[in-house]
């Protein structure tokens, strides 16, 4: 149910003219989000409309989601040959922390996000942490990452002491705009609200899986004006 306010919407908050999108499932047919060409089309197409400049395709890439690659960027020259607006594409990857990411960043067989080539979108499950989390973290680093945190307000397990210990270990934290009208619930609202109030995200994304979802939430806004004022500032930040 999605909550009623008189507050200004995102899509009338102009927080989408010159976007970029960190985080997206465009890319059709490889995961869980856009399943065809043409829908991925469309939703380039409403991007358009809005002023989005540029989205960063983020597949998954896990154990359950084993992406190759070279099969991802196949598919990504086939959407990228297709598309002929202008919001600019890329691609990267949501890389799930677990033993087949360890593998991949063994042998430096990834797809990295920002123009410099030098941050990894990272994810870990909801409901609990990856063992030896800490570790990981410190192997991207060792590799000459810096590890992006994709949606950390959506993590059941993380509390305030937790998101402080991952900015002081230099990890980006990336927001899921949605999360802050109450797309994902109430508890990830009141997080996302906290980190925004404590200037902790770097970094912003749509985590689109489906146009719906994210048409709806364009239509509402953050509990408080302040919020909203900080995802439009947000929405201006970029890696590069």
């Amino acid at each position: 149910m999605w909550p009623f306010n008189k507050v200004e919407s995102l899509k009338d908050s102009g927080m989408f003219e010159g976007f970029t999108d960190w985080h997206s499932h465009i890319l059709p047919g490889v995961d869980d989000g856009v399943k065809d060409m043409q829908t991925s089309l469309e939703i380039l197409s409403r991007y358009e409309q809005l002023g989005v400049a540029k989205v960063w395709l983020t597949p998954h890439v896990m154990e359950d989601c084993p992406n190759g690659t070279a099969e991802l960027r196949n598919r990504f020259n086939e959407l990228r040959k297709a598309w002929s607006g202008k919001v600019e594409i890329a691609l990267a990857a949501e890389n799930m922390l677990d033993s087949l990411f360890e593998e991949r960043l063994e042998h430096k067989d990834l797809l990295p996000i920002g123009n410099d080539g030098r941050h990894l979108l990272v994810e870990t499950s909801y409901f609990t942490p990856p063992m030896d989390m800490d570790r990981m973290l410190d192997d991207i680093m060792k590799a000459g990452y810096f590890p992006v945190l994709a949606h950390p307000e959506r993590y059941r397990y993380m509390e305030t002491r937790d998101y402080t210990k991952l900015k002081d270990r230099g990890v980006l934290l990336q927001a899921n705009f949605v999360s802050a009208v109450g797309g994902y619930g109430e508890t990830a609202r009141r997080k996302a609200e906290w980190l925004l109030e404590q200037g902790m995200y770097d970094l912003m994304g749509s985590d689109l899986h489906r146009l719906p979802f994210i048409e709806q939430s364009m239509g509402q806004s953050p509990r408080k004006k302040r919020h909203l004022n900080r995802l439009v500032e947000l929405s201006r930040k970029t890696l590069d």
